[in-house]
């Protein structure tokens, strides 16, 4: 398999100075990288039982929906506030300095939703959390959650324990 930490390019003090920032344009421009990684989550999450795949705005969608499309199943985007057209519930979640806040549209998720949770990276794992939580309250069930990368340093493992969580490419540390 191909290295998928080696298609991943790190920039040293971006946002700002301290952090290296994990830019995975150059996995997706590459792709044999982006179809690995998309073929090794699809592979790990075949027997989950899921019959959606939620991705939460902006990374999530590219991988979100590209697993939907391989395993047949139906993809709902998870945005931010004012960009959903119909009825939407909301979750808010704190950041390090404030919160934010996302929504999906009230009829995506019903009962029978057995949800397959997909992002492109677990920092601190807020936005994951804040995402299982609208699942959850619209009755849906989490499967398990799946990213490309994990920042493990910075434990979002912590606000995701009770969910199966599978990553393909660990920071240990910045």
């Amino acid at each position: 398999m191909i290295n998928l930490k080696q298609a991943i390019r790190s920039i040293p003090d971006f946002p700002k100075e301290g952090i290296v920032f994990r830019d995975i344009t150059t996995l997706l421009k590459n792709p044999e990288a982006f179809k690995a990684s998309v073929d090794a989550l699809c592979e790990h999450f075949a027997d989950s039982g899921a019959n959606v795949i939620i991705g939460p705005e902006s990374r999530g969608f590219i991988f979100g929906a590209a697993m939907a499309y391989k395993m047949g199943l139906s993809f709902v985007p998870v945005r931010k506030p004012g960009k959903l057209p119909a009825d939407t519930e909301s979750e808010t979640y704190e950041l390090e300095y404030g919160t934010d806040s996302i929504e999906i549209h009230k009829d995506a998720i019903g009962p029978s939703s057995r949800a397959l949770m997909i992002d492109d990276l677990l920092a601190t794992g807020g936005t994951m959390q804040a995402a299982c939580r609208l699942i959850e309250r619209l009755g849906g069930e989490i499967v398990g959650i799946g990213f490309l990368i994990e920042l493990s340093f910075l434990n979002g493992r912590e606000k995701l324990k009770n969910y199966p969580i599978f990553t393909l490419v660990d920071y240990e540390s910045e």
